[in-house]
């Protein structure tokens, strides 16, 4: 799939799923800035990036400030002159009962999933529709939010409202040829998989019974969740919008 002459930005592409993401979209040739609170992460990724010839940048933001999140977009927008894909990768989970949980917890699960995918998108869309030249966003959510997952209520929650705002939000810019579309991962294998899954003995072993529970038989690698986001990203999906892709080895099949 081919991005030359497009530039995109990923947020959260520090680590993980973002950094498989960035490193997928500038494979196939588009200009990408990784935008990701860890310093250091971010400016690797950017360093993987140009290694494979492409133009990379590297953005400290914390994404749950607006401030930070429209600094930015705009530093992007200055340093490639564009910005034709958006991908929010950004994600935060802690596993636990939700009567044991606290309001500390629900807002920072709040800020990092739902809310910052709001100020990016609130900083980005119109960018893209001043430009005529249409746009992809694609956001990544969680199966959880499909279906629900014990011990992650207000996890699934907001993933869950990210999957409502992005099909209300397709709805709203289509008729600026811009895509919105949504990819939902079952569990892959990331750090904060790695952190959920030695929280506690009962966490690992609903990573274990979830893990048996796929019909594959193991989590998904973030190369792999990358692929679909990149065809969500290409002039191939140039017809979908509004939809929701679950790359999670069959866990869950709705």
């Amino acid at each position: 799939m081919e991005l030359k002459g497009k530039a995109a930005l990923v947020a959260g592409g520090g680590g993980g799923i973002g950094r498989a993401v960035a490193l997928a979209l500038a494979g196939a040739g588009a200009k990408t800035a990784v935008a990701d609170i860890a310093k250091d992460n971010a400016a690797k990724v950017s360093g993987e990036i140009q290694a494979l010839g492409v133009d990379g940048m590297a953005c400290t933001v914390d994404l749950t400030k607006k401030a930070d999140v429209d600094r930015m977009v705009s530093d992007v927008i200055a340093r490639f002159g564009q910005i034709d894909i958006l991908v929010n990768c950004q994600g935060w989970d802690r596993l636990e009962p939700f009567i044991e949980s606290n309001e500390e917890t629900w807002e920072k699960l709040l800020g990092i999933n739902f809310k910052s995918v709001l100020y990016t998108a609130k900083a980005v869309l119109p960018h893209m529709i001043s430009r005529g030249n249409g746009g992809k966003v694609v956001n990544i959510a969680s199966d959880a939010g499909r279906v629900g997952s014990s011990w992650e209520a207000v996890y699934a929650g907001s993933k869950g409202a990210v999957i409502a705002f992005s099909k209300t939000i397709a709805r709203e810019v289509a008729r600026y040829k811009i895509n919105v579309n949504v990819v939902c991962p079952g569990l892959t294998e990331t750090p904060l998989l790695n952190a959920v899954r030695t929280q506690s003995e009962q966490t690992g072993k609903i990573i274990d019974a979830v893990t048996k529970a796929t019909p594959f038989r193991r989590a998904a690698q973030p190369e792999e969740i990358a692929q679909a986001v990149l065809f969500l990203s290409s002039p191939a999906a140039a017809f979908i919008t509004g939809q929701t892709l679950s790359v999670s080895g069959g866990l869950t099949m709705v």
